[in-house]
């Protein structure tokens, strides 16, 4: 009965690290308990108490726990999309659409009037972005940025 039990309860802790802490660092108890330690062991047991007490949902709602609700979200995961999808990514600047390039343009945090002059000039600076068959996501990105900083309304975005 206890094994039954033990292992329902690490799937459930397991499962809610994915949205353990959806407010950003410095929410929750597991954040104020671990506060200082860095790390990804640290990272998971601080995600895990939050996740299992459901301590930063509280402290968003009533404003505690760390917790500040008036600061816009953001995903620092280009980087991410951009290297689990070169080759994809690479086809749709190419082509000026698809969906790959509008997930970077997401991500990226651009508002849906700037999306096609961004489709447009990562198309028009195609071989600026993949100069190389060899280039890797990390220069793609930083291509991306020096391309968007050229162009007055993209600029905001980065």
């Amino acid at each position: 009965m206890i094994k039954p039990l033990l292992i329902g309860s690490l799937i459930m802790g397991a499962s809610t690290l994915a949205f353990a802490d959806n407010s950003g660092p410095g929410c929750g108890w597991g954040s104020m308990l671990f506060e200082g330690s860095s790390g990804t062991p640290s990272h998971v047991v601080a995600a895990t108490t939050n996740g299992t007490s459901g301590n930063n949902t509280f402290g968003m709602t009533s404003g505690t726990n760390g917790c500040d609700t008036s600061k816009t979200l953001d995903y620092k995961g280009t980087s991410a999309v951009v290297f689990h999808n070169m080759d994809r990514l690479s086809s749709d600047i190419a082509k000026g659409e698809g969906e790959i390039l509008d997930t970077v343009a997401s991500v990226m945090g651009i508002e849906s009037a700037d999306v096609p002059t961004f489709k447009r000039v990562l198309h028009e600076n195609f071989d600026t972005l993949y100069p190389t068959s060899e280039v890797t996501s990390e220069q793609v990105v930083n291509a991306i940025i020096t391309v968007m900083s050229k162009e007055q309304s993209l600029a905001k975005y980065i």
